[in-house]
């Protein structure tokens, strides 16, 4: 009877070699000083800057009428013409009352005109927000002052022709923080996702590594899939650190606690997919590593500066404002900023998330037919 060899046949696993990618991905990713730097550092800079800024008051104060106020008077055209009020215009009643809840409108005016021959002839009712006492007393003694000499100018004995009548209702601060930190955490999700993405992927290609991956049984789909994984380690772990800091130490506002910040990273996850898209279409249109950073800044700093990262896009010419609405990072920014502060969730954004979801399937659709792996 003949021997015969036993040979133990090992099935190669794509799971390992899945995590093998990605545990080395992570490894280069945190050595990389400019990885570091545009996902964490930066916006950490920025978030303290704006942080300790934020604390100091402002000298205006964004202002607007209900729609029963009587306008067609002088008082009206005295309160919008000083210099202290921005008035708000184009609002219902419901999205002024909000608004003034959430801290961002300063306060709600409106104008009761009394029948003829009944003095006061005029009630100016001011609704403000007791979180912000401080704004709400200057409001009042800006008001005052623009009644008294509303006063004088029409007569000269008591009573007056018009009083304030003030209300305050429970609402919560509106802080710089709670604007600049998602919009910090945008940028910070682009920049993982488009320059980590675009470098490490024409670097693995110059190098040959890619190639040498094609000696393997490795699916090609499990080199991309690794790749993302480290990102999305990475870039999460950046979003925890960078809410942490703004909420333990300058007060960045998450209205339902916990459940807000895990909402924030699904998010924040959703954003990084769309973007690597943009690393990987980035890194197949640059035809060498020297041609990235020029690229890869067209893309990123017109979203930057464009899409609600330091301001709302609100402040931004009418022409502009458009091409700020047609970017990702806008959507991104938005969404994050209405978790945060209005307690919205994943399930209440279907706008924004379907945007975002949109612009992963166009950017896929381009990055897959111009990928190269040599």
């Amino acid at each position: 009877m003949n021997n015969r060899e036993t040979k133990t046949v090992h099935t190669y696993s794509q799971f390992k070699a899945t995590l093998s990618i990605t545990k080395a991905s992570l490894r280069s990713i945190v050595r990389n000083p400019s990885s570091v730097i545009f996902t964490l550092l930066f916006p950490l800079i920025f978030i303290i800057v704006f942080g300790f800024i934020g604390s100091g008051g402002s000298a205006r104060f964004d202002v607007g009428f209900y729609s029963t106020s009587s306008n067609n008077n002088q008082l009206f055209h005295s309160l919008i013409t000083v210099e202290n009020f921005n008035i708000v215009l184009d609002l219902t009643d419901e999205e002024l009352n909000s608004r003034l809840e959430k801290g961002e409108v300063d306060a709600i005016f409106n104008i009761t005109k009394n029948p003829a021959g009944t003095l006061p002839e005029y009630v100016l009712e001011i609704k403000t927000n007791k979180a912000k006492p401080e704004k709400s007393s200057l409001i009042r003694l800006i008001s005052g002052q623009v009644l008294s000499n509303f006063n004088i100018s029409l007569v000269k004995e008591q009573p007056p022709v018009a009083v304030i009548k003030q209300t305050d209702i429970e609402g919560r601060l509106f802080n710089t923080i709670d604007f600049i930190l998602p919009g910090q955490l945008g940028f910070s999700i682009l920049s993982a996702g488009v320059f980590g993405t675009a470098f490490v992927f024409i670097s693995l290609r110059e190098n040959l590594v890619i190639k040498r991956f094609f000696a393997t049984p490795i699916n090609r789909n499990n080199i991309v899939l690794g790749e993302a994984l480290s990102r999305l380690i990475f870039s999460i772990t950046g979003s925890v650190i960078i809410i942490g800091i703004g909420h333990f130490l300058f007060g960045f506002t998450l209205v339902n606690g916990f459940w807000t910040f895990i909402n924030m990273l699904a998010v924040s996850a959703l954003g990084l997919v769309v973007f690597l898209g943009i690393g990987f279409l980035v890194s197949n249109i640059a035809k060498n590593i020297n041609a990235v950073p020029p690229i890869a800044n067209l893309v990123t700093l017109p979203q930057f500066l464009l899409a609600g990262t330091f301001f709302s896009i609100d402040v931004f010419p009418s022409w502009l404002q458009p091409v700020s609405r047609a970017m990702p990072l806008t959507y991104l920014n938005d969404a994050l900023r209405k978790i945060a502060f209005d307690g919205a969730t994943i399930f209440t954004l279907p706008k924004e998330l379907l945007i975002l979801t949109v612009w992963g399937v166009v950017i896929y659709f381009f990055a897959v037919k111009f990928f190269k792996w040599e």
